[in-house]
């Protein structure tokens, strides 16, 4: 699992004649590993109500893009790398606890952001999103009150 990790960052992140010390730094595998398990719970989200929209996948590959620069390529491999990793996860906790130990409360709100935008992307709340959304964010540590205010933002109110 971490071997197709590393294989991923090291084709499309890291330029081929860099020294292999330099591609496999520390500080850039924690980074990795956080951008797909932020990924990760954004496709469980997505999935959260068993319909995988094109405007949820075109939300979450715009999100990644943005957020950690990358070409529509790369970003649609990341996307598939960590639905690989969503799909053989047991729980969410592997994911959530990365991000809580490493994110910090302005990550973790932005977070939280961009997870209303992807429960919102389809026009409709199911039962099942918010209850999962709620759950996501007190695995983060994040308080109620910090996930209202991202929905707002997130609906533009």
């Amino acid at each position: 699992m971490l071997d197709s990790i590393r294989g991923f960052f090291s084709r499309k992140m890291k330029p081929e004649d860099a020294p292999a010390a330099a591609r496999a730094a520390p500080a850039d595998d924690e980074r990795r590993r956080l951008h797909i398990a932020a990924c990760a719970l954004l496709l469980e989200l997505a999935h959260a109500d068993e319909e995988f929209t094109r405007s949820e996948l075109a939300h979450i590959e715009a999100v990644v893009r943005r957020h950690l620069d990358l070409d529509e390529e790369t970003a649609l491999e990341l996307i598939e790398l960590a639905d690989g990793e969503r799909r053989e996860a047991i729980d969410l906790y592997q994911f959530t606890s990365l991000i809580r130990d490493s994110y910090d409360l302005a990550q973790k709100t932005l977070l939280a952001e961009i997870m209303w935008g992807v429960v919102l992307a389809d026009g409709q709340i199911e039962k099942h999103e918010g209850h999962l959304l709620r759950r996501i964010a007190s695995l983060l540590d994040l308080k109620p009150g910090f996930l209202a205010d991202a929905r707002k933002r997130a609906a533009g109110n």
